[in-house]
Formats: C-alpha cells, sequence, structure tokens
C-alpha cells in the first residue's frame, strides 16, 4: 500500500465556497462493514493512496485518483472512489484481547441506548439511563468482588490458613500461620492486606484501559456547531452537536466506578478485622479506627452514588467541561481510604485466627439482589416509555401494518423474474404503539439482566475454577460462596430452556425452508429445477431470518435467567449450604437432580471460564483471531459510553467526525455531488455521519447504502435513534437514498421508511443468486452472496448512477416541508 501526503482539498465549515474546475466532479465516499476490509478490496485496485488520516482510521484513492479534482474530465462522467478504512479501530494491536474481561460492561451500555422512543417524558428517559448506569455500578463491584472473593477469601484466607492446602502449593508458605518458622506476613489481617493488590490492580488496569482509550476516542471533537434544543432535533439524537462528544460524562463516570472498585477492596479488607475487634474483650483503639474506617466507607460509597446519578449525557451541545477536581480528588481518596484500611487490617492482632470463609454470600447475595430490583423497576420504566411512544413523522399511529408490500412498476433494471410484488418474509413484527421495537419495549431491561448474568457467569467461573485448583476434591478448604455454588447450579436448567428454544426454532426454519423452495422456483422460472440447489438457496434465506427471532430468544432467555436467579438467591439465603447439601435426606430423584445441577454446573461454569481465557490468549498472538473478536466490537461498541466507563470504547466517536468532516470539507471546497455508500455496519456509520451534517451539506449528499442493518436490527433494538420518525427525517433531509437487500442476507434488510416514499428507498430484493443454472453470462454457478458483493451485482452500478443523475450540483438547501422535489433532484421513484 502506497502513503502519500495530504493531497486532500479541503475547506474548512463556514469557508466560503471555491468554486473549482471540480465543481461537476462527483465522489463515492465507501465505508466497509464489519470485519474489516483492506482499501485494495474496495478500491479494487493493488495501488492505494492515504489521502488523509492515520494508521487507526483513514481515507484512501487509487494512485491514480489523487488529483482527480484537478482533472474533472478524465473520469468519464463516473465518480471518484474514496474508501474509509476504519477497521483499526476495533480490532488494532493485540492489547484489544483485553477487552473481553469488559464484555458484561459492554452489554450493560447498550441496554442504555435500547429504551423506546420517547419526547415528552424527558424525566422518565432520564430515571431509564439512571437506572442503567446504577446497574453498570453493580457490575464494576460484581467483578472487583469477584478478584476479593479469589486473592482474599480462597487463597489468603481459606488456603493459606489451611495446612493441608500449604502443603500441595508451597508458593503460600510464607503466608502459613502454621509452620513453626511463621513469619510477619502469616497474621491473618496481613495476609489480607497483601492479597488485597490482586484486586486493587484490577482495578487500576480497568482505570487505566478507560483512561488511554478515552484519550484516543473520547477526545476527537466533532465539527462545531451552536448548541440546541430538544425540540430542534427532529426524529433522533444523533444529529445533536454533542452526541459524538462524551469526553465529561465518561470522565465522571470512570472517576466513579474506579473510586468504587478501591472501596470494594477496602470493604473487603477492613470487613473481617472490624468484626474480630467488635467481639468481647477486643482493642478498643483498634475498634474505633474500625468504626471510624467502616463510617468513611459508607460515606464514599454516598458520594460514588451521587456522582453517578448526578449528571447524564449533554448533547444538545458539545461538553468541554473536565470536572478536574472530582475525576483526580475522587479515585485518589479512595485509593487513600484503600491504603489506610490495610494499615488497619494489618495491625497485630495475636488472638485473631482465620476460620471458615470470609462473608462473601451476604455481598454476592446484595449485589443479585440488587441487579434484580433494578432490571424490575427498567422494565416498569420501559414499558411506561412504550406505552407513550410518540406517532411517526406522517402524523399517523406507529403501529405495524404487517409485511412491506413493494408494488411498484419493474424498472429497467429489474428482470422478468422480479416483476412479482415483494412481500417481507420476516416474521410479523410486534403489534402496538411501538410498531417494531423488539420485545415491545423490553429489550433494554433484557439485555441489562443478560449483562448481569454474564457478569455473574465470569464471577463464578472464575472462583470456582481457582477454588478447584487449589483444593481439587479434597475439600480442605470451604470452597467459594454457597450463593456462587447456586448460581452455577442453575445453568443446566438454562440450557435446557436453551435447548427447547433451539429445536422450537429449528421446526420453524425448516417449516420456513419449505416455503422458500416454492418461492425460489417462482422466482426462476424457466430454468431445469435442481433440488439441491433449490434446497441450498431456500435453506440460506430461511437461516437469514433467524435474525428476526432474536427478540424473542433474548426475551426467553433474560426472562429464564431472572427466575432461576430468584431461586438461586432464596435457595443460598434459606438453605445456607450447596444444593446438593440441601437436597440430602430429601426425595432421591430431588437429591440425584440437584447433585448433578451442581455438579454440571460447576462443570460447566469451569469449561466457560477456561475458553474465556484460550480465546483471548489466542486473540492476543492471531491477528485472524483478533479480527473475528472485532467483528463483536464492530456491533457492540458502536454506542457511546453512556452507562459504563470500563466498557469498549466506542469507535463511532472516532469515525462519525472523520466521516463528517471528510464530506463537510470535500463539498465546501468542490461543490461537487457526493454518494455516501455504506455497507453493513458501515451503513450506520453513513447514517450517523449525514446527521451531523449541516442541513445545506446534507441535501447535497445522496445516501447508498446495501445490507444495511439500520431498520432490521438498529431499529427494532435501539427504536429512540434509529425508529420510523428518525429514519423518515432523513430520508427527507438528504437529496436521495437508495437501499439494496437480499432475502438470503441474514444482516441487511429493508428500512420500512413510514409514509409512501418507502418503496422510493428500497429497492426490491436483489436475486441472489443471479443465475440459478448456467448460462451464456453465468457459465459457472453463480454462488449465494448473503451479506457480501453487494457491489458485484449490477443493479448496485446502475442505482449508484441514478443517484449520481438525481443530484443536481447546485442543491440549494433542504427540501420546504422535505415535498419539494425539483430542487431536490428526486424522482417520485
Amino acid at each position: 500500500m502506497e502513503r502519500a501526503g495530504e493531497h486532500t482539498v479541503d475547506g474548512a465549515p463556514g469557508s466560503p465556497v471555491t468554486p473549482l474546475e471540480a465543481a461537476g466532479t462527483a465522489l463515492e465516499l465507501l465505508v466497509h462493514g464489519v470485519g474489516g476490509t483492506t482499501p485494495e478490496e474496495m478500491l479494487n485496485d493493488p495501488r492505494t493512496v492515504r489521502i488523509t488520516g492515520d494508521a487507526t482510521a483513514a481515507v484512501f484513492r487509487r494512485a491514480d485518483d489523487v488529483d482527480a479534482e484537478e482533472r474533472p474530465g478524465d473520469h468519464g462522467g463516473g465518480p471518484v472512489r474514496e474508501a474509509y478504512v476504519w477497521c483499526n479501530l476495533t480490532s488494532g494491536n493485540g492489547a484489544r484481547a483485553l477487552w473481553l474481561l469488559l464484555l458484561p460492561f459492554m452489554v450493560v451500555n447498550l441496554a442504555h441506548w435500547m429504551r423506546p422512543a420517547s419526547r415528552r417524558h424527558g424525566r422518565t428517559v432520564r430515571l431509564y439511563g439512571l437506572l442503567v448506569r446504577l446497574a453498570g455500578l453493580t457490575l464494576t463491584v460484581l467483578l472487583v468482588a469477584a478478584a476479593c472473593e479469589v486473592a482474599l477469601d480462597l487463597a489468603a484466607w481459606q488456603c493459606a490458613g489451611t495446612r493441608l492446602c500449604v502443603r500441595n502449593h508451597s508458593w503460600l508458605g510464607f503466608l502459613s500461620p502454621d509452620r513453626p518458622d511463621a513469619g510477619w506476613w502469616s497474621l491473618p489481617g496481613r495476609r489480607l492486606a497483601l492479597a488485597a493488590l490482586v484486586p486493587a490492580a484490577l482495578t487500576t488496569l480497568l482505570w487505566y484501559l478507560s483512561h488511554r482509550t478515552w484519550s484516543a476516542y473520547e477526545s476527537q471533537r466533532p465539527i462545531a456547531r451552536a448548541a440546541e434544543h430538544d425540540d430542534e432535533t427532529e426524529g433522533t439524537g444523533l444529529g445533536r452537536p454533542g452526541f459524538w462528544y462524551g469526553r465529561r460524562l465518561v470522565a465522571r463516570l470512570r472517576a466513579a466506578h474506579t473510586a468504587a472498585g478501591f472501596l470494594t477492596v477496602a470493604a473487603a479488607v477492613g470487613a473481617p478485622a472490624a468484626r474480630h475487634d467488635r467481639a468481647p474483650g477486643g482493642p478498643v483503639l483498634l475498634e474505633i479506627l474500625g468504626d471510624l474506617l467502616s463510617a468513611t466507607l459508607v460515606a464514599g460509597g454516598a458520594v460514588v452514588l451521587w456522582v453517578v446519578c448526578r449528571r447524564g449525557r449533554s448533547e444538545n451541545r458539545i461538553d468541554h467541561g473536565r470536572d478536574r477536581t472530582l475525576v483526580r480528588r475522587l479515585p485518589l481518596g479512595s485509593v487513600a481510604l484503600l491504603a489506610l484500611t490495610l494499615v488497619y487490617a494489618g495491625w497485630s492482632r495475636p488472638r485473631w485466627h482465620a476460620s471458615g470463609r470470609l462473608p462473601g454470600d451476604t455481598v454476592f447475595g446484595g449485589l443479585t439482589l440488587a441487579q434484580g430490583l433494578l432490571v424490575i423497576a427498567l422494565c416498569v420504566v420501559a414499558r411506561a416509555l412504550y406505552r407513550a411512544t410518540p406517532e411517526t413523522a406522517d402524523g399517523s399511529p406507529a403501529v405495524d401494518t404487517g409485511p412491506v408490500v413493494d408494488t411498484r412498476p419493474a424498472a429497467d433494471t429489474r428482470s422478468a423474474a422480479d416483476s412479482h410484488p415483494v412481500v417481507d418474509a420476516g416474521p410479523a413484527a410486534d403489534a402496538g404503539p411501538g410498531g417494531r421495537t423488539a420485545m415491545r419495549g423490553f429489550a433494554g431491561p433484557a439485555v441489562a439482566m443478560l449483562a448481569c448474568a454474564l457478569g455473574g457467569v465470569m464471577s463464578g467461573g472464575v472462583s470456582q475454577r481457582v477454588a478447584d485448583w487449589l483444593d481439587g476434591t479434597r475439600h480442605s478448604i470451604p470452597g467459594p460462596p454457597v450463593l456462587l455454588t447456586w448460581q452455577a447450579s442453575v445453568i443446566p436448567p438454562l440450557l435446557v430452556v436453551l435447548l427447547a428454544l433451539t429445536g422450537w426454532l429449528a421446526r420453524r426454519t425448516w417449516r420456513l425452508r419449505r416455503r422458500e423452495m416454492t418461492a425460489v422456483e417462482r422466482d426462476y422460472p424457466g430454468e431445469v429445477r435442481d433440488s439441491a440447489r433449490t434446497r441450498r438457496i431456500a435453506s440460506t434465506r430461511a437461516m437469514a431470518a433467524l435474525t428476526d427471532r432474536a427478540p424473542l430468544m433474548t426475551g426467553v432467555l433474560a426472562s429464564a435467567t431472572l427466575l432461576l436467579g430468584a431461586c438461586a438467591l432464596a435457595g443460598a439465603l434459606a438453605t445456607g449450604d450447596t444444593p446438593s447439601e440441601a437436597a440430602r435426606g430429601t426425595n432421591g430423584f430431588v437429591h440425584g437432580a440437584a447433585e448433578t445441577a451442581q455438579a454440571l454446573g460447576s462443570w460447566l461454569i469451569g469449561l466457560g471460564f477456561i475458553l474465556f481465557v484460550t480465546w483471548g490468549r489466542r486473540a492476543y498472538k492471531d491477528p485472524a483471531a483478533r479480527r473475528t473478536i472485532g467483528i463483536l466490537w464492530d456491533v457492540g461498541t458502536f454506542w457511546p459510553r453512556a452507562a459504563h466507563p470500563f466498557a469498549p470504547p466506542c469507535y463511532a466517536e472516532r469515525a462519525v467526525p472523520d466521516l463528517t468532516w471528510r464530506m463537510a470539507t470535500w463539498t465546501r471546497a468542490t461543490g461537487g455531488r457526493l454518494v455516501l455508500s455504506g455497507h453493513s455496519q458501515g451503513s450506520v456509520l453513513a447514517a450517523a455521519a449525514a446527521w451531523q451534517l449541516e442541513p445545506q451539506a446534507r441535501a447535497r449528499v445522496a445516501l447508498l447504502t446495501y445490507g444495511s442493518p439500520l431498520e432490521r436490527l438498529y431499529g427494532r433494538w435501539f427504536p429512540a435513534h434509529f425508529g420510523p420518525a428518525a429514519l423518515a427525517s432523513l430520508h427527507r433531509d438528504v437529496a436521495c437514498w437508495r437501499n439494496l437487500y437480499r432475502r438470503t442476507d441474514p444482516i441487511g434488510g429493508p428500512v420500512r421508511v413510514p409514509g409512501d416514499c418507502g418503496p422510493e428507498v428500497d429497492h426490491e430484493p436483489l436475486k441472489d443468486p443471479l443465475a440459478y443454472g448456467r448460462t451464456e453470462r453465468q457459465p459457472l454457478p453463480a454462488p449465494v452472496l448473503g451479506h457480501s458483493d453487494y457491489q458485484a451485482d449490477p443493479v448496485f452500478a446502475d442505482e449508484r448512477r441514478l443517484l449520481l443523475e438525481r443530484l443536481l450540483p447546485g442543491v440549494p438547501g433542504p427540501r420546504p416541508g422535505g415535498d419539494a422535489q425539483g430542487t431536490s433532484g428526486r424522482s417520485s421513484g
């Protein structure tokens, strides 16, 4: 790949338009999707030049097109093609493997953005965001508490205090009080103080990762724009000036969560010492110090809660506030308090001896109960927002009218096989005020529940694996808290539910495949029938439709997780023993089932932990595996960190300003036509960047999306920002928009713009494969492309040409009322 200097033609926003000879130049700005690609593949040329950007994200051109604006007649009327490559934002160096630790944080952050659409219920919206931020805080405490459980309870308290366990792990010998030469570290408080360095180091690592990515991602400033009021942003908040600049909120939340982590470590170290000092005959001075430290810990926790609850996102303006005093002093204060607690716990107490477990059941039980209550509260708030879902942009209620039917006359580019009406084969949308909103507004609470469950599995997995490693099956130490064993024991029943759901989906898919076989034969008339070929096409279509069942699967799994988690908590609190011991003396079947669930759950949670570590190690060493994990980040880290500062960084806070700056400066400098061409996740970035443009610049841009999840995934799961009103406003604001999709595509689909403009945006489903059998143009069997290679379809070039023809060189501005056609170059479809 060649690299060039800054050859781009720039024009700062707000500067006068320079009428170059390139006024008639057309530019196609390509944005790739998930998984990434190379500029050579995007531009179909082995010689590419980076014209602006850096090694993380950049814009490329063909080497022959570097000075294309100076030679407007050399392209035969075709556009100059540029490729924006952003894949390194999510799958760059080996440090990305550490992001696997942050998976629960990423999932709970997604829940923040899944709220139902509502514009006149500001307090309810803020309450929803507050509840998700509190759920995120419990996940931070849970992860640090799990590290405390492993280092303080299992290793320093139980194993180091047990002669048999120390005999099998000689590296703990210097902590053992049973050796004749017991050293200075053998006292229980000092063992705990030394072991506290492990969870403290984990908290420091989380702070470092968040601060490092905050400096690289959240610090990218968008184009300066005037502040807006809520009623000035139509349809979506993605067009607000400060939406992609969350620097201040992330800094505040990072300080609060870091302090919460250190305070959790301090509580884990100080609580056992304080409990010993309060016993009859304990030292009075140490008892007073313990009470003072406990009160200070409570006060520190209250400050953390105040910071988390005090302020949400500031989207209507670019918030340059720093809160430097809070951001610096809160973590430092918690570190100082932790240091004092370590000194207090390490004070000599000759009569203090370690026995049993540390009070982990109380901590994990309280966290589990808090998370369950927060999820229930989220359900109540989400339901209230869903019932208050506003009408669509055209004034009609936002209810689903069934499958989308395209009854337009056949276009010139449509084959005879495609001339029949197009009916979406997806399942019926949710009825109700929210239209196709996933799970009737409960998607956010369900995803928050799964995030909590994922955090519990990770915590329980590491605790169970370390306990097995330290003790094996000899029962020399009490082991992890009883609640973690109960939670592991409900994994087998949850898998039974998952298997039943999978079987039901398999049956539905098989039935859909049978119907699709008839549709395939209708789509390719006059062909010699090939049953294997027909089955393959029909199977691909049926499998692609499984994406539309994701809300059902998520709802069932989240509900089962909440119910089984409540049963595990009740069982642990009621019995105070493991499931097998609690069932001892009952019916033989019940006892056997409890033993089986406990053993199988322990094995499964341990296996999951091993696979997790193996996957992370492979991702660290293997770039190909890192790219695979990068696909997960491509989907999960599009949204800003609004609920959890330790979540993987939002790459869109770099990508969206990049695209916005490029479009704004190029159109201002050249006055040319621009087609923003986005595939898959790139279409989401393209839409977000278009919303960030000034209205005059937005009206000069044509949008071409293909394999786009804008409505199928984002519109259903994130209705507040990609719902019908948002997509309708985008359609009105850009000069023109066309969307291509296939029935074999599991990700892309129609955008379903409400009103009478839907068919104008959505092309009928592209044929896939292009030919059923061997033809003059396709002498070899054509592949089933699914989600890839949209540009290989002849329709793509035709639609791009039509968009360029509809883009007039001198669009004066947005159309009045969104209906004017003459100045926009928009045809009636």
